[in-house]
């Protein structure tokens, strides 16, 4: 049952809201395992990727808000429960503990790459049916490679 009208048929409806369902999911689960690393890292890039994993979290959390109500202005409702997150991301599991800065910016890269993936791929499948949810999802992806990018040349050193 849904309590809003969506503007796309059901079949379109669904198509869009399985893939703003499926990236609230991964975006929640990116910004817990951003605030985990940025919690139990250590090392001597501390400060500089503390802070960037502060920014990614922002991103990730802001971002959620905006799919979430995306896919509530479709009429679907938008699950971010951390049972729902813990059985549908397709985010890589981040260790627990104390994390070397080195080891948490690879663990990041790795983890970008995922969602990254992922995404791209919705993008693929929402274009036919719901251009301002691919549209969404297009933005979304180049902030996403951004933060990959910039953790990708961190690993590098």
């Amino acid at each position: 049952m849904t309590v809003i009208n969506s503007p796309l048929p059901e079949k379109d409806r669904e198509i869009a809201g399985t893939a703003l369902q499926a990236t609230l999911v991964d975006l929640l689960d990116l910004s817990l395992v951003a605030k985990q690393a940025h919690w139990n890292l250590y090392g001597p890039r501390f400060r500089s990727i503390h802070l960037q994993l502060d920014e990614v979290v922002t991103t990730a959390r802001n971002y959620a808000d905006t799919v979430a109500e995306r896919a509530a202005a479709l009429g679907i409702s938008p699950d971010g429960r951390a049972a729902t997150i813990a059985g549908t991301s397709g985010v890589p599991a981040f260790p627990a503990g104390w994390t070397k800065d080195g080891d948490a910016v690879e663990a990041l890269v790795q983890t970008f790459s995922a969602v990254v993936q992922r995404v791209r791929e919705r993008i693929e499948e929402t274009g036919l049916v719901d251009a301002v949810t691919q549209d969404l999802l297009i933005g979304l992806t180049a902030d996403l490679e951004k933060q990959s990018w910039m953790f990708q040349a961190e690993n590098r050193i």
